[in-house]
């Protein structure tokens, strides 16, 4: 494989960007072309994106897309789809959308190998996970269902029980424990009752430090404090059944090894999400991603969102050189989000080398980060709108709220959509100086004041919407997420689906832990030998 920069398309679209995109003004798109928003919003399932406030024309768009084709995207696509081993440093397939595909539904594309990730082994974990969660669900004795995790195994199921919280039902709790800082788990503990109490113990390998680390603690909490029968108030989502038997755990849901941590919400791992909305929603969650998975898979490349927002993210990071990306969803529900994008994103694409290991020219993921609104309006908006760095916004705006405070929702939509609008329009400092001459205080000079009150405007955003934050709705934005990621990806020539960059930490993280017993610092370098001398005195 040739490195994306070595492409016709790339030289092409780097032209392009030299004699257009560089220069493009919002503004004066608009005012010239009136079908804007109709060219550049798109539909998917449960998801109608408008993309018409973003630095691009329709000319953009087709050398993007050239690009993608140059950069086989799709035919990548389809081998994942096929079950072929696209992650390729560990060997494995890439079938997380095997979870979500109904059951006896053929492969997207071409047929997959052996029994297939469509095939009953998947649907009856499935239905177990399910079988199980119901019982949990009706056993009025169980009020508090703790997750231990971290990561993948944390960060999906915390964010979708979150956003679900309108479908729960009460008398039972959902908490998310993954830190392995006592201060984490600890004062969760003193606001439970053993025996009321269920832990799931999520881990692939059933070895992660922090995870058993933590679960250790819970156990021997349950014990000190009079709990009996561990097998009932401690289950396992893992493949390690041997480990998680020698804990004292016997019910166990396992899963492959081609779901990876951060995809891993739809399967077993996802057994909290189901306890807390019931099967039949968690089905739907399940729906909803297959759908946005059939959207990938089938609609052409002029049309298909996620892989045009791939495009997008490569086209502001390695053109414009913006080097993040906020997320702000108008929605409560949604405020985990950012976290899970974090590791869906960053953890997939922060590479500094393409598939054969050779150094990457140019620069891979954005960094993502943000707050629902309107609470990131009082914080970082101030540098979105008049700070020296161009960072483009993700709005996420939902029609239908769960809720029945009509006005609240309205003045949240209302800020939703002036923001993305502030951010494109801007103020001129002629128009700011109108407006400060009569509200000066005395001895600020106007013309400073204006300056001062300003807005460069011109600056991007995409806004996201959807009818209602249902189950299937937020399966569908999440799975779109992950197919924009595998776009970029793609277009990068980088193998998002392993995670190397984790490892060297959990490694030396491993060898200086007895070493804070012992005070051994010998052969550590200075300044990890001061630090470890200074945190035991």
């Amino acid at each position: 494989m040739t490195s994306c920069t070595d492409t016709a398309a790339w030289a092409a679209l780097q032209g392009h960007f030299e004699a257009h995109g560089r220069g493009l003004d919002l503004r004066e798109a608009f005012a010239r072309d009136a079908g804007r928003v109709a060219a550049l919003g798109f539909e998917a399932p449960e998801v109608w994106a408008d993309l018409s406030k973003n630095l691009i024309d329709t000319a953009t768009l087709r050398y993007l897309l050239e690009l993608a084709r140059e950069r086989g995207v799709e035919a990548r696509r389809d081998a994942m789809f096929r079950g072929e081993p696209i992650n390729t440093t560990e060997g494995r397939a890439v079938l997380h959308t095997a979870l979500r595909a109904p059951e006896g539904a053929p492969a997207l594309v071409g047929a997959p190998p052996g029994a297939g990730p469509f095939g009953t082994e998947v649907h009856d974990v499935l239905q177990a996970v399910l079988d199980y969660a119901e019982n949990v669900r009706k056993d009025w004795t169980i009020t508090d269902v703790v997750n231990i995790g971290i990561g993948g195994s944390d960060l999906g199921p915390q964010m979708v029980v979150k956003a679900l919280d309108a479908y729960t039902q009460a008398g039972q709790r959902l908490h998310f424990v993954s830190n392995v800082d006592g201060h984490d788990l600890m004062p969760l503990l003193d606001r439970l009752q053993p025996n009321k109490t269920l832990f799931i113990v999520a881990s692939k390998t059933f070895t992660t430090q922090e995870t058993l680390t933590n679960a250790h603690a819970a156990r021997d909490w349950f014990l000190s404090q009079g709990g009996q029968h561990i097998e009932r108030h401690f289950v396992a989502t893992t493949c390690n059944v041997e480990a998680a038997a020698a804990f004292g755990i016997h019910t166990t849901f396992g899963f492959w090894d081609w779901v990876g941590g951060r995809y891993s919400l739809w399967s077993a791992i996802g057994l909290p999400i189901a306890i807390a909305v019931g099967g039949e929603r968690f089905r739907e969650l399940l729906a909803g991603a297959h759908a946005m998975d059939r959207h990938f898979a089938e609609t052409p490349a002029e049309r298909n969102l996620p892989l045009l927002l791939g495009l997008l993210d490569v086209w502001y990071r390695n053109f414009h050189g913006f080097t993040s990306r906020s997320v702000a969803p108008y929605h409560q529900g949604l405020a985990r989000l950012p976290a899970y994008l974090q590791q869906l994103e960053l953890e997939s694409n922060g590479k500094r080398v393409d598939e054969a290991g050779r150094a990457l020219a140019v620069g891979t993921s954005p960094v993502v980060w943000g707050e629902p609104g309107t609470n990131g309006q009082h914080a970082y908006f101030q540098m979105l709108h008049q700070g020296t760095d161009v960072i483009p916004v993700e709005f996420i705006a939902v029609k239908t709220p769960s809720h029945a405070q009509a006005e609240q929702h309205r003045k949240l939509l209302a800020n939703c959509l002036a923001q993305s609008q502030a951010l494109m329009l801007g103020k001129t400092a002629a128009e700011a100086a109108a407006e400060a001459a009569p509200t000066a205080a005395p001895g600020v000079d106007p013309a400073v004041l204006a300056q001062h009150r300003s807005f460069p405007g011109n600056r991007p955003s995409t806004t996201l919407v959807l009818d209602a934050l249902t189950p299937r709705a937020l399966g569908a934005l999440i799975a779109m997420y992950e197919h924009r990621v595998f776009t970029s990806g793609a277009v990068w020539g980088i193998n998002s689906f392993d995670q190397w960059g984790v490892e060297l930490g959990k490694a030396l993280a491993g060898a200086l832990l007895p070493r804070l017993k012992s005070g051994d610092t010998a052969g550590l370098d200075a300044s990890t030998a001061a630090l470890l001398q200074r945190l035991r005195s």
